[in-house]
């Protein structure tokens, strides 16, 4: 699979950006797919994970009510509406996909094995 982020770029706080991850090749197969971001200096932290029929979502505590992930399977895409954006919100966005089950939802990046390139989102205060 591979999985390609667009989308990002700058926005003043209080702004909105929606990031949109395309996959291809063995496209969506029942996988959670998820958003990570990484800030510099920082660890790569989750944000936010859809399973596969979009059924169920998690959020990081940061972003909820805030960020809102979906998907289309017809489409092969996962999307990730972003509101109210924060200074603090400023990284690089990445999405990812776990081949594990599709149903089961983890925050840890490593449980992911295929990831896309990242986008870059910047708020600005």
């Amino acid at each position: 699979v591979q999985l390609q982020a667009s989308g990002g770029g700058l926005v003043q706080a209080g702004g909105s950006l929606r990031l949109s991850c395309a996959a291809s090749g063995r496209t969506f197969m029942p996988y959670v797919m998820g958003w990570f971001r990484q800030a510099p200096g920082k660890e790569r932290e989750f944000v936010a994970a859809i399973t596969f029929s979009g059924g169920r979502t998690t959020y990081a505590d940061s972003v909820k009510g805030r960020f809102t992930i979906f998907r289309d399977n017809a489409k092969n895409m996962v999307l990730l509406q972003m509101n109210s954006l924060k200074p603090e919100d400023t990284a690089v966005y990445y999405c990812a996909a776990d081949p594990d089950t599709g149903v089961s939802i983890t925050t840890t990046p490593s449980r992911y094995d295929y990831w896309g390139q990242g986008t870059l989102v910047t708020v600005s205060s």
